[in-house]
């Protein structure tokens, strides 16, 4: 038995134990189960005692509690809440009985501790070995429904992976309208809420506001976890930055519609729930089939949001992240599109390769334009065929041409879309999604396939296992460039079509698996138009996605820096593109381009034979240090020493490795000023007691780097950039 978990019997309290952090609840008398802490470790103290039960008008009773006034759903902090049990604040689940009632009534029936964690069906979760779960059941004995509770504890990343299955055991179809994951509810609490808004080319945003008794809501229903908002926040103190201060972070493994609502209630408690967005969902529900709710993943911080962010790195990185391409170095690549856009063939192609790998690039990606009649967006999306005539030779021709060239060779996909000038819609208008007999809602002249149904996979899983196995491919690209609103399906009945916007997240989940099982060494990497679906829902499937379509320098420092208080660096896509940059028409020197591009994945979007002699060799010394310094990007924790939402005049982090012997302290110019003052970067990470070296130079005390900081040369240009590389050369005696 895991001491993770522990169930007092005499007291009925729950205690989950991560490596600084205390999760408490208990079943009451009556068999509903109460939140009591989430916080920093308390040892061997039941905390039933914070419990204020008292009577406050309006706040009913449970008609089972009798005369007892001291005992109400509406102030009391809950696990799961649910709708119509006299619980005003917001719920987390709700179902339409047979007589069209609404509303639930959970009590505890049995709990199961499991000393490792199963796997979650049909979607994406978090993975790994001796991970200790509880299960608790709790029954709404009149509609004859289940509840499980599933908590899995992560000691060492100090998260806890919450999740639901809803089981109808009755013989009678029952209606989930919502189904959430996870509640969070504080007996007390002045907090603020951190959260992730965007737009295409701005996505995640950092903005804070203070939790009042206004609800604030965080959410997309655009059938994506989309550019517009982020399915992750953070609560914390009102005092929290980066090195100090409480904060919970709340991330949802799923890529649909999501729903993060906080709120103070009326005695000044505050209540976070999460999970798949109520807006336009309705499952049914037949005797003894279940419903399996996303994993929300906790994570608790007392040492601020720079802890935080590595609790969740490090467990993305090691319990989310799978294939053979999880810990390796990815292979520095150039891609197409910005250098050619629709305009190539085979010859071109083949061009810009052999002038990439004479610089040390070592893939190309064939980008939009390969397949069916595709020269511009209006047609060939669905028709998963090479066509060979616009590229003068076969794939299998072209990628063993890039091969001789010592490259690997990637491409483009994108499987949910469909143009209505293809041969697919043109077959089987039927495959697209669509509201009854309506006209389609068109974007980027495209409709959307609808993904919910299985022989519209099974002609994806077809038609691109045809072409993977066609030639020499290491990598795909796969992109989504529209959101999803007529959302109907053909294949499902009338009283079933509130199910759509979940079965095609399913039915998406359901045709990578497949593809990623066949093809197990192939890189993917996601896209949704840039980062509309940067979601550890798809990083269980994609090594990699692609963070912005913005690929402005100066942009990227803001979307990365918001982007990292989630997700690992080595998850960003990240390149460096031409200049002038071909979405803002911003110019920025190539140095700063490179060291904005090494916080993520690396590679080049451009055309090469533009490129100076200069850039040339200048690309050769980029590409040797990203080499040289991958262990540490990859796998050095990551610290944002300045925000540059608030900080106009320089960007700063660094990456330094969990031993503490090695840093890269990166740095940029934003904007140069006559007369400046001397800039001092405060360095995180080190130890110290140890002596280190500033690129091969000096002798630096851990402490002095740390307290006193790094001096940066006076620089006259905007847009200029250093790296400092620090090594550790001897430690402190005693």
């Amino acid at each position: 038995m895991s001491l993770a978990i522990s169930f007092d019997e005499e007291q009925r309290i729950f205690t989950l134990s991560t490596k600084h952090a205390t999760y408490q609840m208990q079943v009451e008398e009556h068999g509903i189960l109460l939140h009591l802490y989430y916080g920093k470790t308390i040892a061997n103290t039941p905390l039933s005692y914070l419990l204020e039960k008292t009577s406050v008008s309006f706040s009913g009773q449970p008609y089972d509690v009798g005369d007892d006034q001291n005992i109400s759903l509406d102030i009391l902090p809950q696990e799961y809440p649910t709708f119509g049990s006299g619980d005003f604040r917001e719920s987390c689940f709700s179902v339409i009985g047979t007589k069209g009632e609404t509303g639930a009534d959970l009590r505890y029936v049995s709990h199961e501790i499991l000393n490792t964690k199963p796997k979650l069906s049909s979607m994406p979760a978090l993975y790994g070995e001796n991970v200790p779960t509880l299960v608790i059941t709790m029954r709404d004995t009149f509609l004859s429904l289940d509840v499980l509770l599933y908590y899995s504890v992560f000691e060492e990343n100090d998260t806890i992976a919450r999740s639901v299955v809803i089981k109808n055991t009755g013989a009678d179809t029952l209606h989930v309208n919502r189904a959430l994951s996870a509640c969070l509810d504080f007996v007390d609490g002045s907090f603020d809420l951190v959260y992730f808004p965007g737009s295409w080319g701005t996505e995640r945003k950092v903005e804070r506001l203070s939790v009042n008794h206004a609800k604030i809501r965080l959410d997309s229903f655009r059938g994506t976890s989309s550019h517009q908002m982020n399915p992750f926040a953070i609560l914390c103190e009102k005092n929290t930055t980066e090195e100090q201060g409480m904060a919970y972070g709340v991330s949802l493994i799923y890529s649909g519609n999501f729903l993060i609502e906080a709120q103070a209630d009326q005695i000044d408690g505050t209540r976070l729930v999460m999970g798949i967005h109520p807006e336009g969902f309705c499952y049914e529900l037949s005797g003894g089939e279940e419903l399996i709710t996303p994993e929300v993943v906790l994570s608790f911080s007392d040492k601020g949001f720079s802890k935080l962010s590595h609790n969740y790195h490090n467990l993305y990185k090691e319990h989310l992240v799978r294939s053979a391409w999880r810990d390796k170095r990815r292979p520095i690549l150039i891609n197409s599109w910005e250098a050619a856009y629709f305009d190539f063939n085979g010859e071109k192609l083949l061009k810009i390769a052999k002038e990439a790998s004479e610089l040390g690039i070592e893939m190309l990606v064939m980008d939009d334009g390969w397949f069916g009649t595709r020269d511009d967006d209006t047609s060939g999306l669905g028709d998963w065929v090479v066509n060979e005539k616009k590229l003068g030779m076969s794939l299998h021709e072209l990628s063993s041409k890039v091969n001789d060239l010592g490259m690997k060779f990637g491409i483009w996909i994108e499987p949910e879309m469909i143009n209505e000038d293809s041969d697919l819609f043109r077959a089987h208008k039927d495959f697209c999604l669509r509201a009854g007999d309506r006209p389609y809602v068109r974007a980027r002249n495209q409709l959307v396939l609808d993904m919910s149904r299985a022989d519209v996979r099974d002609y994806l899983y077809q038609s691109l296992s045809l072409v993977l196995k066609s030639a020499h491919i290491e990598y795909v690209k796969w992109d989504m460039n529209r959101s999803l609103c007529d959302v109907w399906s053909n294949d499902l009945p009338p009283n079933r079509q509130g199910e759509v916007y979940h079965r095609y997240v399913l039915g998406v989940y359901n045709l990578l698996d497949r593809l990623t099982t066949t093809f197990p060494d192939i890189l993917f990497e996601g896209c949704s138009g840039g980062g509309g679906r940067f979601d550890p829902g798809m990083l269980y499937y994609f090594q990699q996605i692609w963070c912005s379509d913005n690929t402005d320098a100066l942009a990227r420092i803001k979307i990365q820096y918001g982007t990292s208080f989630c997700y690992p660096p080595n998850t960003m896509g990240a390149h460096v593109s031409i200049c002038p940059n071909h979405q803002t028409g911003r110019t920025t020197p190539m140095a700063m381009r490179a060291i904005v591009a090494m916080t993520g994945t690396f590679g080049y979007e451009l055309d090469p034979s533009l490129l100076t002699d200069e850039e040339k060799e200048e690309i050769k010394k980029q590409i040797a240090m990203v080499k040289q310094y991958h262990p540490l990007l990859s796998n050095g924790d990551y610290y944002r020493l300045t925000n540059p939402f608030a900080n106009e005049r320089y960007a700063a982090w660094e990456f330094a490795s969990p031993q503490k012997d090695k840093a890269l302290l990166c740095f940029v110019l934003l904007r140069a000023e006559a007369n400046p003052s001397v800039i001092y970067l405060k360095c995180r990470g080190l130890d110290e007691n140890a002596v280190y070296q500033i690129n091969g130079e000096g002798a630096f005390g851990g402490d002095a780097l740390m307290n006193a900081g790094v001096r940066v040369p006076i620089l006259r240009n905007d847009y200029q950039s250093f790296i400092f590389s620090i090594e550790k050369i001897e430690d402190i005696q005693a």
